[in-house]
């Protein structure tokens, strides 16, 4: 091959669609290719005139317009056009026009078709637009994974073993025994047809009934754990095993509306689930101090490499961290009463940002804070939470969730407060929203009770629900912070990067990308009053209330699963190397695919950013 058509060859192999064509279709596209010059302002394509090419950028850019001049895009190297005039009878539906000096390949429209019949990747990529592409995208990757495409009901081997909720232990273990089940649905036969009423486990005989030398004869109702956890039959496995993720559950009653299909086992998921984050957060609970503890975090970051390798998607990855994250709090929340003694009022632990959204990933700090009941008395009562809290704090650091540089901790007295007092916080932040009140918004409004008294904290997230969709002005002011971290997609879909520091010549994925989706996300879930703390399902409530158009709400949920994914994969590829992983990408480190579907995402971001200034008008004040 010439060494012409060899540089043109390796141009088109950096690029999608041309990446992932067989070599000899990749050799035919190189072999008809036509090489055109146009000098900025010069139009390459009119509306309505005949056109017989796919054209791709080699060098300059182009803006692609719609039948009425509105612009429509700017593209530029390893960018095509022309595609949607070659699929509608070869006429131009989308002008283009040259707003650099631009090399450009000219592809035949015999080729393109050859292409387009015999190459379904390729035929997928140029039949859509940019945000369809992003969800394509999305589509063939989910479709690899098993836990994500397989519902719960497969993992159900037999009809659910039941007695009723009178029977005595001794009754209830001659069942268990004579079935081969670790776990006994316990009914509640009052009525026209059974209820469930609790569940009774290997585990709960040996804890609760044996250790504690009850009689035979007890009824198993004393000792059964009622207020179930259950998964739906049409739940996903995935979604199930984040459910015993979060709740340290090992049996799942799998319910069809008000029937039970079966009980799923945590032996069950782990069949599927070899990540291994359900036994880690097993070995977290039998561990009896800090150094126990310390030792199995290890772990964590090889648990999490495991899911990115078996292409788990964002929200099981973060979901999965942000139990674990919660797991060590609570085993260290656990050893702090042992230590220090059984609390002298009521309390309640809140996570607080990522590990409350339930995107947690394994670069992260911590973020907490205390609810204390109303019967609190400083003099007689803080030195009790301080030390738990420091405790805590200190165990959290030693497993690789640092102190929080801004002192978002329950260990600053200014968080660790009385629920009363927490109430009044809430209040006067959306009432009179300073800059520091917007601040605290963006970080206490995404919270979790994860120990204690969790009333407390659904108590605060009723508040906030209730008050903020009434604040237009809050939610004006909100969303004027929201805009603030914008996407690094340049004029002319250019990455911008850092210029300076350690991190020159990168874009950092998190401050750019993920935050501020969830920071849009979290103004548009507070207007519809939503309690969702999760991003994905606070797009849902948005979603339910019309809030922002349909195919708004689709690509925001594809704009931050992909984002998240390419940061997701950065983080891993960088542990497996040996290397501290962090969220400053460069370019040249990710592949064509990558570059070129994060554009589209960070133009969904910036798209979302004018939508959202324009959706929130309420006057604000010059003194904020």
């Amino acid at each position: 091959m010439q060494a012409e058509l060899i540089d043109i060859r390796n141009h088109l192999v950096r690029h999608a669609p041309f990446d992932e064509l067989p070599e000899e279709m990749l050799d035919r596209v190189v072999a008809s290719i036509e090489i055109a010059y146009y000098r900025a302002g010069t139009d390459i394509l009119e509306f309505g005139q005949r056109n017989n090419w796919l054209y791709y950028i080699r060098s300059g850019a182009v803006e692609i317009y719609r039948r009425s001049g509105e612009l429509y895009n700017r593209i530029t190297e390893g960018d095509i056009f022309g595609q949607f005039g070659l699929l509608m009878n070869k006429t131009v539906r989308f002008p283009a026009r040259a707003i650099e000096d631009c090399l450009v390949y000219r592809i035949p429209d015999q080729v393109f078709q050859y292409l387009w019949e015999h190459d379904e990747t390729f035929a997928d990529y140029v039949e859509i637009e940019d945000r369809s592409r992003l969800r394509s995208a999305l589509s063939r990757r989910e479709k690899s994974n098993e836990l994500m495409t397989s519902r719960v009901t497969r993992l159900i081997s037999r009809a659910p073993v039941s007695a009723p909720c009178t029977v005595r232990l001794q009754e209830a273990a001659r069942i268990m025994t004579e079935q081969g089940v670790s776990a006994l649905l316990l009914m509640d036969e009052e009525g026209e047809r059974p209820r469930l009423k609790g569940i009774i486990t290997d585990r709960d005989l040996r804890t609760r009934a044996v250790t504690e030398a009850l009689p035979s004869e007890t009824p198993v109702s004393e000792i059964m754990s009622a207020g179930l956890i259950v998964t739906k039959a049409q739940s996903f496995i995935f979604e199930a095993m984040l459910t015993m993720l979060h709740n340290n559950v090992h049996h799942l009653p799998v319910m069809d509306n008000d029937e039970v299909r079966g009980v799923i086992a945590l032996a069950d998921i782990v069949k599927y689930e070899s990540q291994s984050s359900l036994y880690l957060v097993g070995n977290i609970y039998h561990q009896n101090d800090i150094k126990g503890l310390k030792k199995i975090s290890r772990d964590v970051r090889d648990s999490f490499v495991r899911m990115v390798n078996e292409d788990a998607n964002s929200h099981m990855i973060g979901s999965a961290m942000a139990g674990i994250g919660r797991s060590f709090t609570q085993r260290l929340l656990a050893l702090g009463e042992e230590k220090f003694g059984p609390p002298p009022v009521p309390y309640c632990f809140m996570a607080l940002g990522s590990m409350a959204r339930d995107e947690q990933l394994v670069v992260t700090d911590q973020d907490n804070a205390m609810i204390l009941d109303d019967s609190f008395v400083p003099e007689e009562h803080d030195g009790y939470f301080l030390a738990l809290a420091k405790f805590v704090s200190d165990g959290l650091d030693a497993c690789g969730y640092t102190y929080c540089t801004g002192d978002i901790m329950a260990t600053n007295q200014k968080w660790r407060q009385p629920l009363k007092v927490w109430k009044t916080y809430f209040t006067n932040w959306i009432q009179e929203p300073s800059a520091e009140a917007l601040l605290n918004s963006n970080i206490f409004f995404d919270l979790d009770g994860i120990y204690g008294e969790n009333e407390f904290a659904e108590q605060l997230k009723t508040l906030v629900a209730e008050q903020a969709s009434g604040s237009q002005r809050f939610l004006a002011l909100l969303a004027r912070n929201a805009l603030n971290r914008t996407p690094p997609l340049g004029f002319f879909r250019t990455f911008v990067m850092e210029e300076d520091g350690k991190h020159n010549k990168t874009f950092n994925l998190k401050r750019r990308g993920t935050a501020p989706l969830s920071d849009l996300i979290r103004v548009h879930a507070l207007a519809c009053g939503s309690r969702a703390q999760n991003s994905f399902e606070r797009l849902k409530a948005i979603a339910e209330t019309k809030l922002i158009p349909e195919d708004g709400v689709g690509n925001l949920r594809d704009a931050l699963e992909f984002i998240s994914i390419v940061r997701i994969r950065h983080q891993a590829l960088a542990i497996e190397a040996g290397r501290e992983p962090d969220n400053n990408v460069r370019p040249e480190d990710l592949s064509p695919f990558e570059r070129s579907h994060l554009k589209d995402a960070f133009q969904v971001v910036s798209n979302a950013q004018k939508f959202l200034k324009f959706r929130y008008t309420a006057q604000v004040s010059r003194h904020v």
